[in-house]
């Protein structure tokens, strides 16, 4: 809350305002960061954060304050949708293309019940970072102690999630209510572990700025500003209402709560009622809805508004209503109420409310507060289904559990619920589950009569859940007992993938099979897709990749209307054709997934995810490097499936040698104990050790990964490779037969053309660590990486090249070297290049293109791209990539991508040499 005087000068909290201005300046330049702001209450924290929505203003950022309240715990994204209220110009036009978040927006369409899925939260929080990127935002959410679980998730997906976005998101909370069983506390915690995360703790002013503040508020008494100073104890906000209290002739009393109530007992009777009436409502009141709460006409209850207004304890907020000045002040006027008086307020608000159709979980708020059961269950019953088309899972579970245990104290329940008890407690498992807690979906569901229904939802849980024993028992009495229809066909899938992974694995395919029959005839289209998608599982795990692909085909051939099935559809069909090797089929299907999930806000989804970094995989493997490279992974991880996201970059970073490689493995290097971050990242991170000539640190990184991928794991082929490539560096024979052991134990039967060229390069590399330079077993890899990856072909030729030379066939080993370059050249992969000029040095092929700076020649310019050029005269001005993306209307990291290629394609390693090496090729 704002405080009564805001102060032109701030008083002793210039350090902490310096690291939040580092913060804003460091998402202005595009890194974005977060702040969590934390202290005692009325001891700043709304006064510092004002002053820096003031500078970010005059900085150009659009700020945006949201506010939670002590209702707001079980009103979802309650500060968020307090924020987005009174957007304007690009921020508009950004929040009405996200018809998502204008339901959270007073007047809001409803979406109806077919829009209440686990999907809608994650549709919700990329439409929220869609939106914030829109330009530079100033986000402010205040008093975070009292968020609600949606919005506590919403603030670590943007902490997490925030990298390259000219985007500073501000928290404040209350250090003094963070008990040890807050939910804050944990998220805090998490928090403050990630790298993007500032926090900033106020402490109590010392003496000497207690005495400056009051000054500055007007004290003028020395005496009397000593007193303040000694009982305001360092808090900014006690303090003032000490002052104010002496300057109205109250008595300094102790405790701020004491002293709040003495400032009010000086109000007329009339204003007191209505002071009452507005403690009741909460956070902020409706003229007209206080007014008709404290029972006075017009005119008695605007003599009694000026009043409190005059003395500082309500504020105007809005255009029509009012708030406290303070959170603490409306705290202590509550708490201070007659427990009948307070019982008989929020029964007139509830009644008020309810004529005004207000939000339900607001009513269901004000109707247990008055002991209104009734009331409270039909509207818990409606907020929990408002909080699930809304995305909010967790709101939407404490509402329903609320109304599941106010149940058997209404008469006449399922009327006012409209519902059953069994639909309702199903609902409220299907919410837990949504939010993530498997086994309280569980103990909802157990709770419940058995029947088949009842006995699928269950299993499905379990197995979930971890409990796979038990969850395959029940699945198959769901089975036994299900009716013909799409009951039968959901519990049939069920059971099939309860089974999929024990020893009864060959039921999985029959049991998959009849519920795709039992689906068709049912038209149950979703659970059509699901048994299709079991089916193609299980050919898949038994080596029938066709068929496998056919039966994804089919998946993916139309909508469903359940978009989590179709995008898992997409992503496995896309899945298994780039494993086939058809890069352009791949890319289609890929291109179709992630347009389908950016148009319904997803693709912030799992399968979204998936889809976009497989797409990724596709332009690498492809040589489509640019367009990988503008995939812009963010470099600062604080958790592993950060971590994951941000390895993906190093299979083109490491392989163009950009000097971005070490510090993004230092970001990573924690995180080594994941299995597939060791995979990837470390596993490269060996690659790159061999391109700098460091080859037993090559074998130390391989050493580490396969000792925490299973010996199972297919990506032990590619490790074992870069192994037995280390060895033959070191001119070691030790270790490589287990290394090779080790690839040929990992082989199976449809592994995918990838899996199998990296089989024959091991094949190779073994005879090469022997001293035997096998043309023969390089050819094979060259043709087997030939299906459409470029990168692994050029670096297969230049071995070729190698063995053909020592066989003494130069004119084919001079043909293969060619290509090799000519590949290494146009992606920029300037390791493979150097390697290649080296061998083309002792050879004495003649001159390759170098990868040191040289000065650039016409046929070097004549490779940029016409936006290149754009970019390169702007690099030329001075500017930097922030300024030169909204020169020419792109992203800060599309101009990164774009300057490092021309780096690339003019053989300079800086953007100086750039510009100075097309001035000499006369381009500027």
């Amino acid at each position: 809350m704002e405080p009564q005087k805001v102060q032109s000068t701030l008083v002793g909290r210039l350090g902490e305002l310096d690291r939040l201005l580092a913060v804003l300046r460091a998402a202005a330049e595009g890194t974005a960061g977060v702040a969590l702001v934390g202290g005692d209450a009325g001891i700043g924290k709304t006064r510092l954060v004002t002053e820096l929505a003031e500078r970010a203003r005059v900085e150009g950022f659009a700020v945006l304050v949201g506010q939670c309240a002590e209702l707001g715990d079980t009103l979802p994204y309650l500060p968020l949708a307090d924020a987005l209220r009174d957007v304007r110009g690009e921020l508009r036009a950004a929040l009405d293309a996200r018809p998502v978040l204008g339901r959270l927006l007073p007047g809001g369409t409803d979406a109806g019940p077919e829009s209440a899925s686990a999907l809608t939260q994650q549709q919700l929080f990329g439409s929220v970072l869609g939106f914030l990127s829109a330009q530079p935002v100033l986000l402010i959410l205040e008093d975070l102690h009292w968020a609600d679980q949606s919005t506590r998730d919403l603030v670590v997906f943007l902490s997490r999630m925030l990298q390259g976005e000219r985007v500073c998101l501000v928290g404040t909370y209350r250090t003094d209510d963070i008990h040890r069983r807050h939910p804050l506390r944990r998220v805090l915690a998490e928090l403050k572990r990630l790298p993007s995360v500032t926090s900033v703790e106020l402490s109590p002013l010392d003496r000497g700025e207690m005495a400056d503040y009051v000054a500055l508020l007007g004290g003028t008494d020395a005496r009397m500003i000593d007193e303040v100073v000694d009982r305001a104890e360092g808090n900014p906000f006690y303090a003032e209402e000490l002052l104010e209290a002496a300057t109205e002739g109250c008595a300094m009393t102790d405790g701020l709560a004491s002293l709040l109530l003495s400032r009010s007992e000086l109000l007329s009777e009339s204003a007191q009622r209505v002071l009452r009436g507005a403690a009741v409502a909460g956070r902020k009141a409706d003229h007209d809805l206080l007014r008709e709460a404290s029972g006075l006409d017009e005119l008695a209850f605007e003599e009694a508004m000026r009043e409190i207004v005059s003395r500082g304890l309500i504020r105007p907020s809005g255009e029509y209503g009012y708030a406290f000045r303070h959170a603490l002040l409306q705290e202590a006027v509550y708490t201070d109420l007659l427990p009948g008086e307070r019982t008989r307020l929020h029964a007139e608000f509830a009644r008020l409310l309810t004529e005004r159709n207000a939000s339900a979980a607001e009513l269901a708020h004000h109707y247990l507060a008055a002991h209104d059961l009734s009331g409270a269950l039909a509207a818990s019953v409606e907020a929990g289904r408002r909080a699930e088309r809304l995305g909010a899972p967790a709101e939407a579970h404490r509402h329903f559990e609320r109304a599941l245990g106010l149940w058997d104290r209404v008469d006449d329940a399922e009327r006012l619920a409209g519902t059953d008890h069994t639909r309702l407690a199903l609902r409220t498992a299907a919410a837990a589950a949504d939010m993530g807690d498997n086994h309280r979906a569980v103990a909802h569901v157990r709770a419940l009569p058995p029947s088949a229904e009842v006995c699928e939802r269950l299993a499905y849980y379990l197995y979930d859940a971890g409990q796979e024993t038990e969850a395959l028992e029940i699945a198959q009495a769901a089975v036994e007992a299900a009716p013909e229809g799409p009951l039968l066909g959901r519990a049939l899938a069920t059971f099939a993938r309860t089974v999929f992974w024990t020893e009864r694995h060959a039921e999985a395919e029959p049991l998959a099979g009849r519920a795709l029959e039992v689906a068709r005839a049912a038209g149950a289209r979703d659970a059509e897709k699901s048994a299709l998608i079991m089916l193609a599982s299980c050919a898949e795990f038994d080596g029938d990749r066709d068929r496998a692909e056919e039966l994804f085909a089919q998946v993916a051939a139309e909508e469903s209307g359940d978009l989590a099935m179709d995008l898992r559809g997409l992503f496995h069909y896309t899945r298994i054709q780039f494993e086939r090797g058809a890069m352009a089929e791949a890319a289609a299907t890929a291109d179709r997934g992630i347009r389908l999930a950016a148009e319904t806000g997803l693709s912030w989804s799992t399968y979204g995810t998936d889809l976009r970094f497989l797409r990724f995989l596709i332009h690498y493997t492809a040589g489509e490097w640019e367009q990988a490279r503008a995939a812009g992974f963010g470099r600062r991880v604080g958790t592993i499936p950060e971590a994951i996201l941000s390895s993906f970059a190093l299979f083109v970073e490491v392989a163009m040698g950009v000097p971005e490689v070490d510090e993004r493995l230092a970001w990573l290097r924690p995180f080594w104990r994941d299995s597939l971050v060791a995979y990837m990242s470390r596993g490269l991170a060996a690659e790159h050790a061999l391109w700098r000539g460091e080859p037993e640190r090559a074998l130390d990184h391989v050493t580490a990964v396969l000792g925490v991928l299973e010996p199972s794991d297919t990506g032990s082929i590619r490790i074992a490779a870069v192994g037995l490539w280390a060895l033959a560096e070191l001119g070691r024979a030790d270790g490589a037969d287990a290394l090779l052991g080790r690839a040929r134990s990992a082989a199976r039967t449809g592994m995918g053309r990838e899996g199998t060229a990296w089989l024959l390069r091991a094949e190779a590399e073994w005879h090469r660590v022997h001293g035997r330079l096998d043309a023969g077993a390089w050819r094979a890899v060259a043709e087997a990486f030939d299906y459409g990856f470029v990168y692994e072909v050029a670096r297969s030729r230049w071995r070729l090249a190698e063995a053909l030379l020592a066989a003494g066939d130069r004119a084919a080993a001079l043909e293969e070297w060619e290509q090799a370059v000519k590949t290494a050249e146009s992606l920029g992969a300037r390791p493979l290049g150097d390697s290649l000029a080296a061998l083309g040095r002792r050879a004495r092929f003649g001159p390759v293109r170098r990868s040191e700076p040289e000065p650039a020649g016409p046929d070097r310019t004549a490779a940029l791209t016409g936006r290149e050029r754009e970019v390169l005269a702007l690099v030329a001005d001075g500017l930097p990539n922030r300024e030169i993306g909204e020169r020419l209307f792109i992203a800060p990291k599309t101009v990164s991508v774009h300057v490092s290629n021309i780096l690339g394609k003019l053989g300079v390693a800086s953007r100086t040499q750039a510009v100075a090496a097309a001035r000499r090729a006369g381009l500027l």
